[in-house]
């Protein structure tokens, strides 16, 4: 409604200032006695008093306006710099300024403010229930096989993320294609996230190991999808991990703050999705080196081991001369003794062959040849007992024998082995790369600039020393603020107003 005032056309008269600014102020609340404005709001200043103080702006024009003690307690939403409300109250001037200004009785959000203030309200709910803690997010596949992609079929934001997919890492991208803007986005990115998970591993389409929820920048009425409540759920549910790449680097949704990593960009997104496959290349040559040069380095000490090792034994040779040649003199005693043995009974038989007779020397003859033949019979077992010690001695010298054979066959094992210098290359590269991946996630959570990348920045004096308090800065001080992609410096500057009271 508008509301225009009829003004009489009054002659000229003698007043007095204050006559002349109670006049306007008394016309002014005669005219507008109760008006609804629109606008967003610019400064807002709370003062001991309780009263709040504020600007009403729209392109053009900006109207002051006072929101009274016992009207600001009463407000069912706090007004902030930037929101867009709709005030209702009456106009009015301040004689001591020569200004006229709103006294609000009422004010609602409208608009964009009433966006904000409805998303500031269900972040605050979400993050109550826990869905933003770190402890819920996953970490992020190194090398992932596949990759679902939930955006527009039709937009550059696809042809960025395969483009450069198939630049660092090429792998399967699963285009998964919904609405990112309107009534029915929220609904189909919830239930492209929810079937992605519910993909089987061994189905006609591949369960994804990664998932990327893509969108360019827009307003936030454009981005609101993406603020659903629904949304925010799907993904805190999602089994697979999620990267966030919903507008640009000054966009902030509700997805971003539950996803698993919140890219800033698209092109962000895909390439932290997969690495690049040159440097892995390069990095897997380093390592394949290295291990060589660590086993040729084993296998020459092994070597040089066997070597001093086999200069410690005994040659073949060596190991039979002794027991042979104590055999050969132990068996030589023995046929010379039996050979004695022999010569001296033939002396004794003939030295008594002329003295017996006949019959005597027949009996004789078969005595003899009787006991000649027992001991006979006691040299063969004599010898064989003998047999039997030197056979148990060969047996001690094969022994040792067999032991040099096995050290054979190991130096024969050994020289195979040098020919196979890559058995445990894929052990080896395993544990370097989980040390790495160990080393990389320990350097990301120290690493403050993952800090000012979420929209904080770090301010230091003239000294390079970090600044923590207002107090300490002194106006006209040069300053240097560093954010997430760089440095500026600034100059402080330190203003004290005072406001002025409507009595």
């Amino acid at each position: 409604m508008r509301l225009v005032a009829s003004m009489p056309v009054l002659d000229t008269i003698d007043l007095s200032v204050s006559e002349l600014s109670f006049t306007l102020r008394k016309t002014l609340e005669c005219a507008f006695r109760s008006v609804r404005v629109r606008g967003e709001l610019g400064r807002v200043s709370r003062p001991s008093s309780g009263h709040i103080y504020l600007d009403l702006k729209d392109e053009k024009s900006i109207i002051s306006g006072i929101i009274w003690k016992g009207k600001a307690i009463e407000l069912t939403c706090q007004p902030e710099e930037g929101l867009e409300v709709v005030v209702s109250g009456r106009l009015t001037t301040y004689p001591g300024q020569s200004r006229y200004q709103i006294i609000v009785n009422t004010l609602e959000l409208a608009g964009a403010g009433a966006l904000m203030a409805l998303l500031e309200e269900r972040r605050n709910k979400l993050r109550a229930e826990g869905l933003f803690n770190d402890d819920r997010k996953k970490s992020l596949p190194s090398m992932p096989k596949v990759i679902a992609v939930l955006t527009s079929p039709t937009g550059a934001v696809i042809r960025d993320i395969l483009h450069r997919i198939s630049d660092r890492f090429p792998c399967f991208v699963l285009v998964w294609p919904v609405c990112v803007q309107g009534k029915s986005c929220s609904a189909e990115v919830t239930n492209g996230i929810e079937r992605l998970n519910a993909l089987p591993s061994d189905g006609e389409l591949p369960k994804p190991d990664l998932i990327i929820v893509a969108r360019g920048g827009g307003s936030l009425e454009d981005l609101w999808g993406f603020n659903d409540e629904s949304i925010v759920r799907a993904v805190s549910d999602s089994n697979v991990p999620l990267i966030s790449a919903v507008g640009h680097e000054t966009d902030w949704t509700l997805i971003d703050y539950v996803a698993d990593w919140r890219a800033p960009t698209p092109t962000a997104a895909a390439e932290k999705a997969v690495p690049v496959r040159i440097e892995l290349e390069v990095y897997l040559v380093n390592l394949s080196e290295r291990l060589n040069d660590t086993i040729l380095r084993f296998l020459e000490r092994c070597h040089l081991d066997r070597c001093s090792a086999a200069r410690g034994l005994m040659s073949y040779n060596t190991l039979i001369m002794f027991p042979q040649r104590k055999f050969d003199e132990v068996l030589a005693r023995a046929y010379q003794a039996s050979f004695y043995s022999k010569e001296r009974k033939k002396f004794y038989l003939n030295k008594y062959n002329t003295l017996l007779s006949k019959r005597t020397l027949t009996h004789l003859i078969e005595e003899n040849t009787f006991r000649l033949n027992e001991l006979s019979a006691n040299r063969k077992h004599s010898l064989s007992h003998l047999i039997l010690l030197k056979k148990t001695d060969y047996k001690a010298i094969a022994y040792q024998i067999s032991a040099y054979s096995t050290l054979e066959r190991k130096k024969r094992t050994l020289q195979s082995f040098e020919c196979q210098p890559n058995i445990s290359i894929k052990t080896l590269i395993s544990d370097q790369k989980d040390k790495l991946i160990v080393v990389y996630r320990l350097f990301n959570n120290l690493n403050y600039s993952n800090v000012l990348s979420r929209g904080y920045a770090v301010i230091y004096g003239s000294d390079n020393r970090p600044i923590s308090r207002v107090k300490s800065v002194v106006s006209g001080q040069v300053l240097t603020i560093e954010m997430f992609d760089g440095k500026l410096n600034v100059v402080a500057e330190k203003e004290i107003s005072e406001i002025s009271r409507i009595s």
